[in-house]
């Protein structure tokens, strides 16, 4: 079973609303002053943490805000000051910010107190599927009595919350179109930058970059330097089940191609979904790698060999490494039909298999034969210099530019 849905996230913002109501009030009675406050729905990750670092170096006061223990301390580790994202000092810090950032929404930070916000919306990948606006699940609300009325109401809100974005860096300007028509925004707002959570895939060098990964993959057990390191992540299916769950049979196969190939496969499901996404009994050679462990995955993928995945935006991602990318969608059709995608996606994956089985052949295929190893590479490479203008390791200092430009003031005591 899905974890979240549309529909159930929606009945929730609609008996909040008078609580926004207060909330707005509230926060264009205080006035706003010059600190940065961060928040990311992924946690203490992403592009949120890239800009972070990019205004604190540049002396900005900035505070996270945290939903738990776990950020908590994963933001001690990093020197980050906190405070709660819920209750007073959260709604205190939100309304009192010169500048609120973003990954999800605007409930990564206090979300009753950002209206009148200079708010800046990183997002968290380049849309292949439909998102905000364009796609029909955005409005999605419980089958009730008034629903078309609910939608709308519902759609009215998200448009008007996304009118109080100032900031939303696109990798490309193929990029830029998409988040142009999911937010509603105009290219005022939306500016080719590059998006700062990829800039962790080209600063440093290589062998920085894949020793870095390594460590953080071995939070989950040894990995070797020989072994082949193979990362699954499928997309949330807006609180519907998974198709792609293997069987007691599949497992079988899946476990044998590892061993033969003497590699791992990390399984990354949607921080949002669930899914039985461990073989029936006990095996080193297939490992979760799921939000609680690993809140943003981005850092590991320089040690990863290949991808396979559906709908996800990684598949653009990968491509700034060169990495094979194989895609698994057992519901192309009816996700098209359902969400809907950003062109065709068969134009993306033009050989997506079905199925376990299909996709384990090619899957061998790609592990044991280096022509066809390079003939992938060589694809995603391609699918990534189409949507990433930017590969430089510079897109979160391209959107401090911009967010300055805007007139955000420089830190007290700079010229």
């Amino acid at each position: 079973m899905a974890s979240f849905s549309f529909g159930s996230g929606n009945a929730a913002k609609l008996l909040r609303l008078p609580l926004y109501a207060i909330g707005r009030i509230g926060a264009l009675i205080v006035p706003r002053g010059r600190t940065w406050v961060f928040g990311c729905g992924a946690g203490i990750g992403d592009g949120a943490l890239a800009m972070w670092r990019v205004a604190t170096a540049e002396g900005h006061r900035a505070i996270w805000l945290t939903r738990n223990a776990r950020e908590r301390a994963d933001a001690a580790e990093l020197g980050i000051r906190t405070v709660p994202r819920d209750g007073i000092r959260g709604w205190w810090a939100t309304a009192r910010a010169g500048v609120v950032v973003v990954t999800h929404g605007l409930g990564d930070v206090n979300r009753y107190a950002s209206s009148d916000a200079f708010v800046v919306q990183l997002w968290h990948g380049i849309p292949l599927k439909r998102i905000g606006l364009d796609s029909p699940a955005t409005t999605q609300v419980p089958s009730v009595p008034g629903a078309s009325v609910l939608r709308r109401l519902v759609g009215l809100a998200y448009r008007g919350a996304a009118q109080r974005i100032r900031v939303l860096p696109a990798a490309s300007h193929r990029s830029r179109g998409r988040l142009e028509s999911a937010f509603g925004l105009g290219d005022d707002r939306v500016v080719v930058t590059g998006e700062p959570r990829v800039d962790v895939l080209s600063a440093g060098t290589v062998d920085e970059r894949r020793a870095a990964a390594t460590s953080v993959l071995t939070r989950t057990g040894p990995l070797l330097r020989r072994q082949r390191a193979i990362l699954y992540a499928p997309t949330w299916r807006d609180g519907e089940a998974d198709p792609a769950v293997p069987d007691a049979a599949e497992w079988v196969r899946i476990v044998a191609l590892l061993e033969k190939h003497d590699a791992i496969l990390f399984v990354r499901s949607h921080p949002l979904g669930e899914g039985a996404y461990a073989p029936p009994w006990s095996s080193g050679r297939v490992r979760m790698l799921g939000s609680e462990l690993l809140p943003d995955v981005t850092p590991a993928l320089p040690r990863i060999d290949v991808l396979i995945t559906d709908y996800s935006s990684l598949a653009y991602d990968v491509g700034l490494l060169a990495m094979p990318v194989l895609f698994l969608a057992p519901d192309a059709e009816e996700y098209a039909r359902v969400r809907g995608f950003y062109g065709r996606y068969e134009d993306v994956a033009p050989d997506a298999a079905t199925g376990w089985d299909g996709l384990l052949d090619e899957l061998d295929r790609t592990l044991g034969d280096r022509a066809a190893y390079r003939k992938r590479s060589a694809r995603s490479a391609t699918l990534s210099a189409e949507m990433h203008a930017y590969r430089d390791g510079g897109n979160a200092a391209r959107v401090y530019r911009a967010i300055r430009a805007r007139g955000i003031p420089a830190p007290k005591g700079t010229r």
